[in-house]
């Protein structure tokens, strides 16, 4: 139902709502609270103590308007009584209030009570609401929104307050058609959760907080449980679907893996093993493969598309950045060439095209070239990003003559759309996608509830451990004379700028336009400090995502080939970079990044046998933030730390909301392991009662309305 059919609606407030993302009624009722003030206390004046928030109920005596004379302020003051003595209520820049408050009728006032110089006690801008007389406190006075009761506080807009949004709410809440229950009656008696009717009156407006708590359950359950459903049902799907079955000769797979030049770790075989178990069933696989930073996991996926590629099937191996999609193209090439293996492996970006002949001849070839190899199924390993599925509008897309295998890596990155133009075929292909991003457990049985999970526990032998150091102000110096050294003796820098948050911004349209300025403006300060202050004896260059591709991939290039001593960059290293000469990550404001991401970061470094060294220069002299960057410091592994990294920042920072495609309030659920755990049990019962949801036509038809919202990634 749209905003426009409530009167009034249209023209005062649908201006503000749709900047809070609020279309229809539906969208109104489901913006619930973020907290609440606890206004429910109705005191007398003369028991008020200072500090604490109270409800008084009195009448309005006298209402005053004036102006300051320095900042040109509009002061309200009223004066408020009841049987027990007076007290003011002041409010700043609200003249409104002034002819809204009418000597002589009785309202309530909630908020804080203050203390004047003079030690007079005064109400502080409270919330006021008109109520009717005395006579009605006993039983029959009339509902309140903003006083005397649990206050929702919401997320609000300029122009629209909470106490506009409660105006709002309170009367469609009660005029209403009654929502349709379409959780079973026994999950809701299984789970001890309140039907739908009393859960959504009972958030916006409870009684007190242990009803707004079980509310909240309900709502945070109800989007956990249609994930899990939505997860449980594609894997069953998948096991309809037909897929190419891609048989293993074991001992020719033994024979290239003794050709490389190093040894894979136990769990690399494990995974590998898992993967190949799978691709040689006529089901399609969906896995995830997922490792510590440096573990290996392009190897094994790369060992996979050979085995595919010599059975006479195509591959597409996708990498999110195009620097990343780069780094597989070659170590590709070095593998096929160790081993001695003919497979044409093609190159494709948005930039251009190369093909990797099956003599070692590398070429650059035009974008219909390689369409044309890819269609006659020449190429069998087709590496790139999204370009391999979704070109510019004045190409046609991409075909493939004979795919069989889709990787991945980053998958959390590729959004549905793009994942389904490729599985739209007769033969699913198998999907295996990789994540270096440590998942907790938690959030793996959720978000990535649908696929199968191999995981490499190992760093590859002989791989050092990396000297991790929290650098305060202080010693700021020394580092720099310290790196000066290590690259006097050879060897290569990163230095990581700090990030900068768009939620620092307010307005929505503006905010990432605005934060990619605010990020350039960083990385060219420190750019400019280190090349001309500190470093002008090195060879200093820098790398953001403002560059045009051609001068990234130069960038990184003459990174790669040493001609760079220090390379200043945002976060675009993140994931993938490779570079065996780095042996230094200095992370300017570590105290701004996630745990998850610092440790990606560090990963960075520590990839060839030279001892390597990460740096987080930190300013901040808090806590926090000191004990967060400790863990980085301490951690075993990238699975603990990711764990803490939950805990600490929640599963919304440590995904990434605007890209999970799940709402608010069952991200934050996601920490709740419980909860996690009864929805998925929830769901497994309901499927086993019916798989196609027959029995509960209102559940089938609430999930095909998920399936559209969400944009899982």
């Amino acid at each position: 139902m749209p905003l426009e059919v409530l009167p009034g609606i249209a023209q005062k407030f649908s201006k503000y709502l749709r900047k809070l993302g609020i279309e229809t009624v539906r969208d109104l009722l489901w913006h619930f609270p973020s907290r609440y003030e606890d206004f429910s206390q109705l005191r007398r004046v003369a028991d008020l103590q200072p500090g604490e928030q109270s409800t008084i109920q009195g009448t309005i005596e006298e209402v005053n308007l004036r102006r300051t004379w320095r900042r040109n302020y509009t002061i309200v003051e009223a004066v408020i009584v009841d049987e027990t003595g007076n007290i003011r209520a002041i409010w700043f820049n609200q003249p409104y209030i002034a002819h809204t408050l009418r000597v002589g009728r009785m309202a309530n006032f909630a908020g804080k009570v203050s203390v004047s110089h003079e030690g007079e006690l005064y109400l502080s801008s409270p919330a006021y609401e008109l109520v009717s007389g005395r006579e009605d406190r006993e039983g029959g006075m009339p509902e309140t929104r903003h006083t005397a009761r649990l206050v929702p506080i919401y997320p609000e807009t300029r122009g629209l307050t909470s106490k506009g949004l409660r105006f709002l709410i309170q009367p469609i809440l009660k005029n209403i058609e009654r929502a349709s229950e379409w959780i079973p009656a026994e999950i809701l008696k299984e789970s001890d959760l309140p039907e739908i009717n009393r859960a959504l009156e009972t958030i916006h407006f409870p009684k007190d907080i242990e009803d707004a708590l079980i509310a909240r359950k309900r709502f945070a359950f109800e989007d956990l449980f249609l994930l899990q459903l939505w997860n449980l049902r594609e894997k069953l799907k998948l096991k309809e679907e037909k897929a190419h079955a891609i048989q293993t000769d074991m001992e020719r797979l033994k024979g290239v893996i003794q050709k490389l030049p190093f040894t894979l770790t136990f769990s690399q075989k494990k995974s590998l093993w898992e993967i190949l178990k799978d691709i040689g069933k006529a089901t399609p696989m969906n896995r995830l493969l997922q490792g510590d930073v440096g573990s290996g996991k392009t190897v094994v996926a790369a060992l996979a598309a050979i085995v595919a590629a010599e059975r006479g099937f195509q591959t597409a191996f996708m990498a999110p950045t195009e620097i990343l999609a780069r780094q597989h193209f070659e170590t590709l090439k070095n593998i096929l060439l160790r081993i001695g293996i003919s497979c044409e492996t093609g190159f494709l970006t948005s930039t251009g095209a190369k093909i990797f002949y099956a003599d070692g001849l590398e070429a650059d070839i035009p974008k219909k070239e390689f369409r044309e190899h890819l269609m006659r199924g020449e190429i069998k390993i087709a590496i790139g990003t999204h370009a391999l599925i979704a070109e510019s509008n004045e190409e046609q897309s991409l075909a493939f003559q004979n795919l069989a295998l889709v990787i991945v890596d980053e998958q959390h990155r590729f959004g549905v759309a793009q994942r389904a133009a490729l599985l739209g075929q007769k033969f699913k292909p198998h999907f295996l996608s990789m994540s270096a991003t440590p998942i907790p457990r938690t959030l793996m049985l959720t978000v990535f509830g649908d696929l199968d999970i191999s995981t490499i526990t190992e760093l590859p032998a002989g791989r050092k451990n990396i000297v991790t150091k929290i650098v305060p102000r202080e010693e700021r110096s020394n580092t720099y004379e310290f790196i000066r050294a290590e690259v006097r003796g050879g060897r290569q820098t990163f230095v990581i700028c700090p990030r900068i948050e768009p939620d620092a911004i307010n307005e929505p349209e503006v905010k990432i336009r605005e934060f990619n300025k605010l990020e350039l403006k960083s990385v060219k300060e420190e750019y400019e400090k280190l090349s001309k202050k500190i470093f002008p004896d090195l060879r200093v260059a820098m790398l953001h995502g403002q560059l045009k591709p051609k001068d990234k991939e130069k960038t990184m290039k003459d990174f790669t080939d040493g001609k760079t001593d220090v390379l200043v960059s945002t976060s675009v290293v993140e994931v993938g970079v490779d570079i065996r000469n780095a042996t230094i990550m200095m992370i300017e404001g570590s105290e701004r990044f996630g745990l998850a991401q610092l440790y990606q970061f560090r990963g960075r470094v520590g990839r060839g046998e030279h001892q390597s060294f990460c740096f987080l220069m930190s300013e901040t002299k808090g806590a926090a933030a000191k004990e967060r960057l400790k863990a980085i410091v301490e951690a075993k592994n990238g699975f603990e730390l990711a764990e803490k990294d939950l805990k600490i920042r929640g599963p919304g920072q440590f995904l990434g909301e605007s890209q999970s495609g799940l709402p608010d309030m069952a991200m934050r659920a996601l920490a709740d392991i419980e909860l996690v755990k009864s929805s998925r049990e929830a769901a497994q019962r309901t499927l086993a009662q019916s798989p196609n949801l027959k029995k509960y036509p209102l559940l089938g038809k609430k999930l095909s309305e998920f399936e559209k919202q969400i944009h899982l990634e």
